[in-house]
């Protein structure tokens, strides 16, 4: 499967502005892209990519005063496969785990562990360890939160999510972090592409998306809580502890977002299209 990806996104800025972008596809993918995802600016800028220390790309600029505008287009192919399902995947005691996954154990700007701990012991102490205590996370935190852009704010942590009861995908994703974090299982923030593929066309205008990944069973798997269900065609951009790891941007200075436009659709081949022209004849 090819998925086409891209945004144009425009700013305006009071004065030079030092800028820091991490909206390249994550290094996991690089060899799946058919075609560099290199980001071009208008005007155009010298742009500097490097590594950060979750192995995320990201983009050095100084934006000049007035409008900016940071555009890619790009392909990727795709397995096609639904996210991995493991049932039987287990939790490890928190003495085996691997080093490097003990941050993701510890609390963080939008991860409050300290302040959800005992409500997540109250709710999922009894549940069966491993795979099937990350699921009834997962369906608690669909179940508790309202979807709404119009419910984005971006300073709202997981113990403010737990709290009003309604965010974006960012919020189900803080909130499932930060209760797995609670129950000893790291848990890890992620963002990326998430098209419409093989579920219907959601009305709203395309946004990047975040969902989180779980250590169980000696390695990470895939977890949204927000759709709640195995999907096809992430496309991941950057990992974290949190929002804060994985920010599209960090402006040092006054800014307006002016316009945003993201778009994650699937390619068809020249057959899939002659069979949707034939199935609407």
């Amino acid at each position: 499967m090819k998925i086409r990806i891209g945004f144009e996104i425009t700013y305006q800025f009071t004065a030079p502005t030092p800028v820091i972008l991490q909206l390249n596809v994550h290094p996991s993918r690089r060899d799946d892209l058919l075609q560099d995802d290199e980001i071009l600016s208008n005007p155009a800028l010298p742009l500097t990519r490097y590594r950060d220390r979750f192995d995320n790309i990201c983009t050095r600029l100084v934006a000049p005063a007035g409008l900016l505008t940071l555009k890619t287009n790009s392909a990727v192919m795709d397995s096609g496969a639904h996210d991995a399902v493991a049932p039987d995947a287990r939790q490890h005691a928190v003495e085996e785990l691997p080093w490097e996954t003990l941050v993701y154990l510890q609390g963080s700007r939008y991860c409050e562990t300290d302040l959800l701990a005992p409500r997540a012991w109250q709710l999922f102490g009894s549940t069966p360890t491993g795979w099937a205590r990350v699921q009834a996370i997962c369906d608690f935190v669909h179940k508790h939160i309202e979807f709404g852009y119009k419910h984005a704010r971006p300073t709202r942590s997981a113990a403010e999510a737990m709290n009003d009861r309604k965010g974006v995908c960012r919020d189900f994703a803080h909130l499932a972090v930060a209760l797995c974090r609670c129950m000893n299982i790291p848990a890890r923030y992620c963002t990326g592409y998430l098209g419409d593929i093989g579920v219907p066309i959601d009305p709203d205008p395309m946004d990047f998306s975040a969902w989180f990944e779980a250590y169980l069973g000696g390695r990470w798997y895939t977890f949204d809580a927000r759709h709640n269900v195995p999907r096809i065609g992430r496309i991941l951009m950057g990992r974290g502890r949190d929002a804060v790891d994985v920010a599209l941007s960090n402006a040092f200075g006054p800014n307006t977002l002016k316009s945003w436009k993201i778009w994650t659709d699937e390619i068809k081949t020249e057959a899939q299209s002659g069979e949707l022209r034939s199935a609407s004849a």
